[in-house]
């Protein structure tokens, strides 16, 4: 087998808005304390090359998936399913356009990024080269909490400890799992990590750019092994924050080093642990399909429209007004979301868009992603149903396309289920759960 590895800086100048924790922040960048990069990992097994692409970004749509895409057919003749691009999610780098209200794009940067992350994957494809596999897990503790079923943001005091854990660790992702690439001199090339975390242990009014814990750890464990590239793919992170999250700023970016700290570790660990995987096979495959939606025409959308005005219309509202659960900034996301689908609507579009799921298979290690923010119970579903030893269920693959719920938290509705949808121009999901699953065994099914 040949692997090849290659990088690409992708740190937006300083001053462009970062995209997360909420509506029309306004977080203006002040600095950079990591670089964020682009990073791929080609593989070419018996004529056959594929390219895993990670990216320390929030996400990115399906449309700068394809010109990617296209851009690196052009010049290597690498075919469009052949590319797996995964995000990371950080919420301190730049926002990209998916997501309403959370930050507006800087438009240079959006213009320049699909050729600046196909130079990463066209490096890759040029660094290929004889290269060995390993495959090593380790225990990944202290790093996240459930927060649908545990308390969000403890106390410092509390998660800072090295025997924090949070009260319901089979509801979190436990354990990091790395692929390790090896030379023909037998020293490491590169590595891949795997773990399921939203990177947010920074907060609102953090305005530095970075990666979060899994980018800081990253770019460390590549400092130590110089010459190395390491790719993060994140996993089921949907409903599970890191245990630090909300605090003030000089609080979160000295916290920052400390959770990347421990992941970094488990990484090292699961590096020291990992033994030969034989490769018998190379393949990917992938699916655009519509998931199905709740039945919500223009009545259900107007209704929603005139309770948002209705609080946004009242003489003592402004900019920065709230009263119970309710604030004009994020009413406001919803009524320009409103009135978009309706607009929609009255052209004759379909509301309920298409994504796409994508398998890499690598002998026994199987990647299946798509562009959602999937929950646990549904990645522990598609873990249990499938066939390989090795099964990683990736979280912002190809595109960036709200939360995947599981069914009780669809079932009480609200932010993740109702909501997010809208905040990412379309309708909410029926039955996520259950076709998220389906589509991702169809896809390992298809890899054999």
């Amino acid at each position: 087998m040949r692997i090849g590895f290659g990088r690409q800086d992708i740190t937006p100048r300083v001053g462009v808005e970062l995209c997360g924790f909420g509506p029309f922040r306004c977080r203006h960048s002040v600095a950079v304390r990591d670089r964020l990069w682009a990073r791929a990992m080609a593989l070419e097994h018996e004529g056959r090359r594929v390219v895993l692409l990670a990216c320390d970004l929030i996400g990115v749509p399906l449309a700068i998936t394809d010109a990617v895409r296209a851009r690196v057919q052009e010049q290597s003749g690498l075919p469009p399913e052949s590319l797996m691009l995964c995000c990371s999610h950080t919420h301190s780098g730049p926002a990209v356009g998916t997501y309403r209200g959370w930050g507006e794009a800087d438009p240079p940067y959006c213009e320049t990024l699909p050729a600046r992350l196909a130079q990463a994957v066209l490096r890759a494809l040029a660094d290929l080269a004889d290269g060995s596999l390993y495959y090593g897990e380790a225990p990944c503790e202290g790093i996240g909490l459930n927060r649908e079923y545990d308390r969000d943001a403890p106390p410092l005091e509390e998660v800072l400890q090295d025997t924090w854990r949070p009260a319901h660790p089979e509801r979190t992702d436990t354990v990091c799992r790395v692929l390790e690439v090896r030379g023909a001199d037998g020293r490491r090339r590169g590595f891949v990590s795997h773990f399921g975390c939203h990177p947010v242990t920074c907060c609102a009014a953090t305005r530095a750019i970075h990666g979060d814990y899994c980018g800081v750890a990253t770019n460390l464990l590549e400092r130590e092994e110089p010459g190395s590239t390491g790719l993060f793919v994140q996993g089921a992170q949907g409903d599970v924050n890191s245990c630090v999250v909300h605090k003030p700023e000089p609080e979160s970016l000295l916290a920052l080093d400390v959770v990347a700290g421990r992941y970094a570790r488990a990484v090292r660990q699961a590096l020291s642990a990992a033994v030969p995987m034989p490769v018998a096979g190379l393949a990917c495959v992938r699916e655009r399909l519509v998931f199905t939606r709740k039945p919500w025409g223009a009545e259900e959308l107007r209704r929603r429209l005139r309770e948002c005005e209705a609080f946004l219309h009242r003489p003592d509202a402004h900019d920065d007004f709230a009263e119970g659960s309710r604030n004009v900034r994020m009413e406001t996301v919803y009524a320009l979301s409103l009135r978009a689908l309706l607009g929609r609507l009255e052209r004759g579009e379909d509301l309920a868009t298409a994504t796409e799921v994508m398998g890499l298979r690598l002998g026994p290690l199987t990647i299946l992603g798509s562009g959602f923010e999937t929950m646990q119970a549904i990645k522990n579903d598609v873990v249990a149903g499938a066939r390989g030893p090795h099964t990683w269920v990736s979280s912002l693959t190809n595109d960036s396309t709200g939360y995947a719920p599981d069914r009780d938290v669809a079932a009480r509705g609200g932010y993740a289920a109702d909501m997010v949808p809208l905040i990412i121009g379309t309708v909410p999901y029926a039955g996520i759960h259950d076709e998220l699953v389906a589509a991702l065994l169809r896809l390992d099914r298809a890899l054999e």
